[in-house]
C-alpha cells in the first residue's frame, strides 16, 4: 500500500546505511511475519486434521447407503426426499472437506513471504475455513437424513427439535469464527489495511 503512495523510483533508493526501503521493511517486520507464519502453520494444521476427518467420516457416510440396496444395486430409499438430501449432502461434504484440506495443506508448504500475507495466505485461510464449515455443516445435514430412516416411525414428532440441537455445534462454530472471517475479508477486499495502532493519546 505505502509503495503505491510514492514514486515508483523512491522504492530502489538505499538510505545512509544503504539500505532500500524493502529490506528496512522486512527487518522491521521479522517479528511480526515470525509471528503470523507460526500462527498460520499451527491453525492449517489443527484445521487440515478437522477437514480430513470429515472427508473420512463423508467418505464413509456416502459408502453406507441407508435402507441397504435391492438385488440389482439401486437403492430401496430411492425417490424419498429425506434420501435424496442425504446423498446430495454427503457428497458436498465429501467434496468440500477435500477442499478445505487442499487449502490448508498449500498454507503449511508456502513459503510465507511478506507479499504473501497481503492476500494470498489470507484468501487461501478464507477458503480454507468456508470449506471447512460448509463440510462440517453438510455432515450434520447428511448424518440427521441418515438417522432420520431410523426414528421417523415411533418419534417422528420431536425428530426436528432434536435435529436443531444437533445443530448448534455447527452455529457454534459459525459464531466463533465470524471475527476472523471480518478481518480476513478486510484484509483480502480493502486496499488500505486496517490500522492497529493508533498511538498514544496527548
Amino acid at each position: 500500500y505505502i509503495r503505491s503512495l510514492v514514486p515508483q523510483h523512491f522504492y530502489f533508493r538505499s538510505n545512509n546505511n544503504g539500505k532500500t526501503s524493502r529490506e528496512i521493511f522486512k527487518k522491521s517486520h521479522a517479528d511480526l511475519i515470525k509471528e503470523s507464519s507460526e500462527w498460520l502453520k499451527d491453525t492449517s494444521e489443527s484445521c487440515s486434521v478437522v477437514a480430513a476427518l470429515v472427508a473420512g467420516v463423508s467418505f464413509a457416510t456416502a459408502s453406507a447407503v441407508p435402507g441397504g440396496t435391492t438385488d440389482e444395486g439401486r437403492p430401496i430409499l430411492e425417490g424419498k426426499p429425506a434420501f435424496d438430501v442425504f446423498a446430495i449432502s454427503s457428497l458436498i461434504g465429501l467434496c468440500f472437506s477435500v477442499t478445505g484440506l487442499i487449502m490448508f495443506l498449500s498454507i503449511l508448504t508456502s513459503r510465507k513471504q511478506a507479499k504473501d500475507f497481503r492476500r494470498d495466505l489470507p484468501f487461501k485461510l478464507l477458503l480454507g475455513l468456508s470449506s471447512l464449515f460448509v463440510a462440517i455443516a453438510s455432515m450434520f445435514v447428511s448424518f440427521c437424513t441418515g438417522h432420520f430412516f431410523l426414528l421417523s416411525h415411533n418419534f417422528k414428532s420431536i425428530l426436528f427439535p432434536i435435529y436443531a440441537a444437533t445443530c448448534l455445534p455447527v452455529t457454534f462454530y459459525a459464531v466463533a469464527q465470524f471475527p476472523l472471517y471480518f478481518d480476513l475479508l478486510t484484509a483480502i477486499l480493502t486496499k488500505v489495511p486496517k490500522a492497529t495502532d493508533k498511538g498514544d493519546s496527548l
